[in-house]
């Protein structure tokens, strides 16, 4: 008889990310974590993926590191291991990672569980450690990850889009590039992170971008499309009465915006949001 404690024999890999071969300085920034095929025992399950959610160290060895581009492989990844359990791994990873991410060789791991196998992982090897202080995340990049937090918590971040080019709909050269979408049915709901912290410019591009893409949507995709902005609660920016040319100026980028026909909710709307992903989605 089995014991239920019985830990399971895994290999795993760590991932980096160089992003200068020749200086070849890295930071980990990520595990696979794959069981072994042992006989007489159940299929193993797919290997799994798992990046780091703090990119500062990232960030310190290249400010200029694309992230989200970072976080789209790790969806990639993941998805490719669930459509090909038993794929050869290496090939897999040759079509799913840039020339800036690396893979250290396999090594063996006896793990409880997958997850617990993989928060342990990440702990040694890539997470800086809890006693640090982690810089406080503003602006668009504080309401990027409020948006995948909450998605992720409905268990429908990795079946959305991410980083979808505006070119695609509107004409090459556009760099706009969308947060995050999905479809259901004939509507295709977009939303994008657009910080009034530092003023409207951002809410100024996204509006200006708002009818060609979605003319380009229903070009495209034969689909009608909801853009929806994702900003900040007013308050948190101090936009109220004591501070009129804070609030006229956070107004401004929200009229702005819904005057061009742009949905413009709060991140206090977001686990709203999501769990209607999840029934769209059907999870």
């Amino acid at each position: 008889m089995s014991n239920g404690n019985e830990r399971r024999e895994c290999q795993f890999h760590l991932l980096r990310y160089v992003p200068d071969p020749v200086r070849n300085e890295y930071v980990h920034i990520g595990v696979i974590l794959r069981e072994q095929n042992s006989p007489g025992k159940s299929a193993p399950e797919p290997p799994r993926v798992h990046f780091t959610r703090d990119w500062r160290r990232v960030r310190c060895l290249d400010p200029d590191a694309d992230t989200a581009l970072l976080e789209a492989m790790e969806s990639e990844l993941q998805r490719r291991f669930q459509a090909e359990p038993d794929g050869n791994l290496m090939g897999l990873l040759r079509d799913s990672l840039s020339l800036s991410v690396q893979m250290t060789e396999s090594k063996a791991y006896l793990a409880e569980s997958i997850p617990a196998g993989i928060e342990e992982l990440m702990r040694l090897y890539v997470d800086p450690p809890r006693r640090e202080k982690l810089p406080r995340l503003s602006g668009r990049a504080a309401i990027q990850a409020r948006m995948r937090a909450e998605f992720e918590q409905a268990g429908v971040w990795d079946l959305m889009r991410k980083r979808i080019a505006a070119s695609a709909y509107t004409r090459p050269g556009d760099p706009l590039k969308i947060d995050a979408a999905y479809r259901p049915n004939g509507l295709i709901r977009m939303f994008h992170a657009v910080s009034l912290e530092p003023g409207v410019e951002m809410a100024k591009v996204l509006a200006f971008s708002a009818s060609g893409l979605r003319a380009g949507v229903e070009r495209v995709e034969s689909a009608k499309l909801e853009l929806t902005a994702i900003i900040e609660p007013a308050v948190k920016l101090g936009a109220t009465d004591e501070e009129p040319e804070r609030l006229e100026m956070y107004r401004f980028g929200v009229e702005t915006m819904e005057e061009h026909h742009i949905r413009v909710l709060t991140t206090s709307d977001l686990a709203r949001v999501a769990e209607t992903a999840r029934r769209e989605l059907r999870i």
